[in-house]
């Protein structure tokens, strides 16, 4: 499956130059894991750095200045850091497989003569392979729209079998990615904007599940879930084994509950309902604890016959029993590190429950400097902390007492 290896954003409200795992030129840094979890104090960047991930989607979907302009953001002024004058800047390190060489992409958004975010630069490059060695090849080089691509793909040898083709772009604050990647010309840039295209994040909120949305199948989990009865509909009707392993996870830790449906109303609506064995009747969504419809919403979305291959979830501890959460991160870890076509997944929390469930290499550390900036460190780096966790001492334990803290 494809894999995220490295991440770094700059000039992002209080993220002014933040690093998560590997980076091109920082290969002595371990990758990003398939489980990543970032820890830290209320206000120190948690969801910032969650919102990066979307921003950075949102960018290829409607373009850049749409993207600043989404209500929960406020325009660009409001997104680069403060007293900054550089632009906003994002690099992304990631393998398409195991058998692909990892490839960089760089994007930098800055505003244009009138104040206007425009993307300024957007690269793309590749290691070589075989006997050619060197610096990495450059295949996208655009700067305000206009620049080159290389088209087709390298020969075995590691050369270059493409021409270079001049490109201009009609509108500087879409991604050339969104325009190229449409093309069969540009296999490489094709397969990074689908990657791009298809991360998912999850905002999942209980009481927009408790809705009633029009009856239909639906495939995928949206971001609030509040299509969750749709995605029911959907898993009766096209995958029911799956469908039954849910079911079966869910009497295992919800007492009671052995069977989950969807079923129209009159009116062509959804009604989402839980059967418990010691009653006729169902319980309704609107009925159901929030804890009850969380933990059901991610084992769905876990059960995604085409699952994202980017999966961000915020605090998915809110509402949910402690016990709990430990399946929880044991749920997440298996489908990040199981069956081909999972999701490598990317999570924020503030509960030390769950982080007890969580192995050192998979957890970063937020914290804020005196300069109002954010700044990130794996858990492993501290030696100490390495040491306490091999003696047996759980990781959310020492978070809580403060040993996780910078010193």
């Amino acid at each position: 499956m494809a894999m995220l290896l490295g991440f770094r954003v700059q000039n992002y409200r209080v993220l002014k130059k933040v690093t998560l795992g590997r980076l091109v030129n920082e290969q002595k840094d371990p990758p990003l894991t398939p489980l990543t979890a970032v820890i830290g104090k209320n206000g120190v960047g948690k969801s910032t750095l969650f919102d990066a991930f979307g921003y950075l989607a949102d960018t290829l979907a409607v373009g850049v200045e749409e993207a600043c302009d989404q209500k929960q953001r406020g325009g660009y002024s409001r997104l680069v850091s403060a007293g900054s004058k550089d632009p906003i800047r994002f690099e992304i390190y990631y393998r398409e497989n195991q058998n692909e060489r990892p490839i960089t992409y760089e994007l930098t958004i800055g505003p244009d003569r009138q104040g206007r975010p425009m993307v300024k630069e957007e690269k793309m490059r590749q290691g070589r392979k075989g006997p050619v060695g060197g610096q990495p090849f450059n295949f996208l080089n655009l700067e305000g729209g206009r620049g080159v691509a290389w088209s087709g793909k390298e020969t075995l040898e590691g050369d270059e079998d493409a021409s270079k083709v001049a490109v201009e772009l009609t509108d500087p604050r879409k991604l050339g990615i969104a325009t190229l990647g449409a093309l069969k010309d540009h296999p490489r840039i094709t397969r990074f904007r689908d990657f791009l295209s298809h991360w998912h994040l999850s905002y999942f909120t209980p009481d927009a599940a408790r809705g009633l949305p029009t009856a239909g199948p639906q495939k995928h989990l949206n971001i609030h879930g509040d299509n969750l009865g749709n995605v029911v509909q959907y898993m009766e009707r096209e995958h029911k084994e799956a469908f039954k392993r849910i079911l079966s996870q869910i009497a295992e830790k919800i007492p009671g509950v052995h069977k989950i449906d969807a079923r129209k109303t009159e009116d062509n609506r959804l009604l989402l309902r839980f059967n418990d064995k010691g009653f006729t009747d169902p319980f309704y969504a609107q009925q159901m604890s929030d804890g009850t419809l969380k933990l059901f919403a991610y084992l769905l979305l876990l059960e995604d016959p085409d699952p994202p291959p980017f999966l961000c979830i915020e605090e998915p501890e809110n509402g949910l029993y402690h016990k709990l959460l430990d399946t929880l991160a044991n749920e997440f870890r298996a489908h990040a590190t199981g069956r081909k076509g999972s999701s490598q997944i990317f999570v924020t929390t503030h509960q030390p429950y769950l982080v007890d469930a969580l192995k050192p290499e998979e957890v970063w550390i937020l914290s804020k400097g005196e300069d109002g900036f954010s700044s990130i460190s794996r858990a492993t780096d501290d030696p100490i902390v390495k040491n306490m966790v091999e003696q047996g001492l759980p990781l959310g334990g020492l978070w809580y007492s403060d040993y996780l803290d910078p010193r």
